[in-house]
This record gives structure tokens, sequence and C-alpha cells, in this order.
């Protein structure tokens, strides 16, 4: 491809502007929903990898049959969707589960936070051991997490969330030190937890935990069943067989037979993080798919124009090749033009994409990719050879009486 085959293209293009740039926007919407709606599936995929890895990566989880979403069966089944004390207990005897590192039992209520004036409906107030941060992997922006001094002591402390911070001191005030109260019981705030967003479910920052022992004596009271127990493993590479060691003791705790079904369900973070990138690689490609059929059909636009060219200009044809223009020469021409409106196209729609891709899209930031940048201008270059060969090989086609004799 010559520079004078260009200079020719860019001729013709320039020779009616609104229609070529009419073309060149389906070009344009295409290369940029390519980037944009792949950096969209990335950002996606990043937030829900972040939000599970939040849940501790070493984490297992164990909740009761009525907590996991099951219905109660009743009879003496029902008294066995619990989880007690002899389960925490049980899970934390190293002859039993050996992978279990800590144990953390939680207590989980709903009520209202109150503060000087303000009064604010709480998303979760949850009870738990000292070593539940470190299974959550809780990191604190200001303060401190409780530890087991306050929890031998009943000392009357929390950590708050700062969705909780914001609504009841205000945004700018310092939580620390403030005094709560939650459903009429005081609370000091020793510490503000740094902000996680949403999960999907819940605002994982309207929350406020305390010490478990301060909670059954003022709070829930002399509870008889927990609402979850979480369970960290020793290394990432137990979880495996925490999980099944946790499954095995709470059967035997719980005096299921082999073919009774289990009152628990057991997860894990790590299960839930490879569901997650699995469910957001397809929702990657989904995308790129829609992505791709509308470059598509940007490309069958170039390919129509071209055809309309080749029939405006046939004289045009047949004069040059009664000239001496060789076959090929005619044919890149006409490549030419659609490959340049194509990369012009491309150009725009790339440079379109990575400005649209710095915005945040529905609490989503996308992340865009230099090589999808890259891989859609050099797509949207290779449309205008596709699109562009079938028109450029009719123009050189025509031979010079049937160009010259058209009408």
């Amino acid at each position: 491809m010559t520079l004078d085959s260009l200079r020719v293209a860019l001729r013709g293009i320039l020779s009616n502007r609104l229609r070529s740039a009419l073309t060149m926007l389906g070009i344009v919407i295409g290369t940029a929903a390519v980037i944009l709606l792949v950096a969209v599936g990335a950002g996606i995929s990043n937030q829900v990898q972040g939000q599970i890895g939040k849940l501790g990566t070493n984490a297992v989880y164990v909740l009761n049959e009525k907590n996991a979403g099951g219905r109660d069966r009743g009879g003496t089944n029902a008294r066995q969707i619990k989880l007690t004390r002899a389960d925490v207990k049980a899970l934390t005897d190293p002859g039993r589960a050996p992978s279990v590192k800590v144990v953390s039992p939680l207590a989980s209520t709903t009520g209202t936070v109150t503060w000087g004036g303000t009064t604010y409906s709480l998303g979760s107030f949850l009870g738990a051991e000292p070593v539940f941060g470190e299974i959550r992997n809780l990191r604190l922006q200001k303060g401190r997490w409780f530890n087991d001094s306050d929890q031998t002591g009943r000392a009357k402390v929390a950590v708050v969330g700062t969705t909780v911070a914001d609504h009841v001191f205000g945004k700018g005030t310092d939580a620390v030190g403030q005094t709560i109260q939650f459903n009429g019981v005081p609370f000091q705030v020793v510490g503000l937890l740094e902000r996680r967003g949403a999960n999907g479910l819940q605002d994982q920052d309207d929350v406020v935990f305390a010490p478990m022992s301060t909670v059954i004596d003022n709070v829930v009271g002399n509870i008889d069943s927990f609402t979850a127990v979480a369970v960290q493993a020793v290394s990432r590479d137990a979880i495996t067989s925490a999980v099944s060691e946790v499954t095995t003791t709470l059967r035997q705790t719980h005096g299921l037979k082999p073919a009774d079904p289990a009152d628990f369900k057991v997860f894990n973070a790590a299960d839930l993080l490879a569901a997650g990138k699995a469910t957001a690689r397809s929702f990657r490609v989904l995308l790129a798919i829609v992505a791709g059929i509308t470059l598509l059909i940007g490309g069958i636009g170039v390919m129509n124009i071209m055809l309309v060219t080749v029939t405006e200009r046939t004289r045009e044809i047949g004069i040059r090749k009664s000239l001496g223009a060789f076959t090929s020469d005619i044919m890149i021409q006409f490549l030419a033009e659609a490959v340049l409106l194509a990369g012009l196209g491309g150009f725009l729609g790339s440079v379109s994409g990575v400005l649209l891709g710095q915005l945040r899209i529905a609490a989503v930031q996308p992340e865009v990719s230099p090589f999808t940048v890259a891989l859609s201008f050099g797509v949207s270059v290779l449309i205008g050879v596709f699109f562009g060969a079938y028109p450029a090989s009719r123009a050189a086609g025509l031979t010079p009486i049937q160009a010259l004799r058209y009408e």
C-alpha cells in the first residue's frame, strides 16, 4: 500500500465527509464498546475478588441450616439446628480438628444506635471473640480492636463501621472515644473499621462489633445457639482439610448418622473466590462478545459504503484503467480507503474507550487493559481489510469498457 494510494483514499473520504463520518461512527462505537465493556468486566471481577477476599482467605464459616436458608424441619430435628458452645469447644480441640487454628462464635442481632440526639437503625450488631478480627482480616483506620482483656472483663467497648460512624456522628467527627448506646446499653467506641463497601447482599460497613461476653451479658442474653461460627485454617493449603474436619466434628456433636443430612452449612472464602473468578470471567467473555458484535456491525457498514463508493466511481475506474492503471492499483486504492475508514474509526474509538474507562460506572471502577486497547484497534483495521476486500475486488474486476459504458 503506497503513499499515493493513501493520498487518493484520503481524498475520497474527504470528498464525502458526512457519509465517511457516519461510516466511521459504527467503528468508533464498536471499538469503544469493546474496550469499555471488557474494562467494566475486569472492574467487576476485581470488585468481586476484593469483597470475597475480605472474608479472610483462610476462613471457614459455619451456619446452622436455618440461617443458611434451610427450613426448620420440626420435631427433634428442629432442636439440632443449633451451633452451641459444645460445637465451638469441639472445633477448638486439636485432636478433632488439627487443621483449625482459631475459632470464634458469632451472635448477631439488630436494633438502634443512639448518640446525643441522633438515632440510627443499625444493620447488624455482632458479638464475637477477639480472634474474629484476625479470621475476617478486619483492618482499622483508627483505634484498636477489642482484646482478650475486654472479653474477660466483659468491657462495654465496640468497633464500628464507617457507615455507622457517618450516620451517627457525622462525617469528619472522630468516632473513637465516643460513647454510643445500642438498645439502651452504653458502649465506648474503641475502633473504626476501614471502609469495606457492599458485598452485593449488604453494606459491610453498617455494623458494630463487641466482645461476645459483653453481648451475651447485656444485649442478647444467655443464648443456646450462635448465629454462626468462624474458623481459621492453619494455612491456605489446609482449608480443604479444615472444612472436612469441621464437617466431621459437627456431625459427631450433633449426633447425626451417616445417612442423615447435615443440619449446618460449611463454606470457605477460597471456594467463593474461585467461583467469583469463574463467574466474572464468563461475564467478561459475554461482554466481549456483545461488544464484538457491535464492532462487526460497524464493519458491515464499511462494506456497504464501499460498495456504494465503487458504484458511484465506476466511470473513474474505467478512465484510470484506460489510462494504464493496473488491476492491483485499483484494488489497493479502494482497499486503502476501507482500511483508512476503519483505522481512523478504530483510533477514535480507542481514545473514547480509554477516556470512558476512567469514569466510575454504577459503583464499578473499570480497568482498561492496554492489551485490549491494542487488540481492539488492530481488529478494527483488520475489519477494514476484510470488509473492504470484496468491494475493492469488485472495483478491480471491472473492465475499462464496462466501466466507461456505466451510466
